[in-house]
């Protein structure tokens, strides 16, 4: 069963689609973790560096196609196209929010 999104999530995708950085980082909390292609990205630089390169790199968008929840985690299957083999592609984000922001992004097949 899909879920309606909260409003970071929401923002979040959105701003992904249009590939505006500083909408997509708006979403995460300072001191959030981001892991995905096997590396960790740590606070607000680290992920904002993660963003600038992967935008450049693969120019995702992505329809989300599923969305679930437990507790204060969501785990969200979405269907990416951009500049990559495969395309488009089933991928599985699983966040973390508190207090109206996204602490934690894990990004996976």
């Amino acid at each position: 069963m899909t879920e309606e999104l909260p409003q970071p999530l929401t923002d979040y995708f959105v701003a992904k689609n249009r590939h505006d950085i500083d909408a997509m980082l708006a979403s995460f909390s300072s001191d959030a973790t981001v892991r995905d292609e096997g590396k960790t990205h740590h606070g607000s630089a680290a992920i904002r560096s993660w963003m600038e390169e992967t935008t450049k790199k693969y120019r995702v968008t992505v329809e989300v196609a599923d969305a679930t929840v437990n507790g204060d985690a969501w785990r969200i299957a979405g269907i990416v196209s951009g500049n990559f083999p495969g395309s488009p592609a089933t991928l599985h984000y699983v966040f973390t929010l508190a207090d109206d922001q996204i602490t934690r992004l894990e990004i996976g097949a």
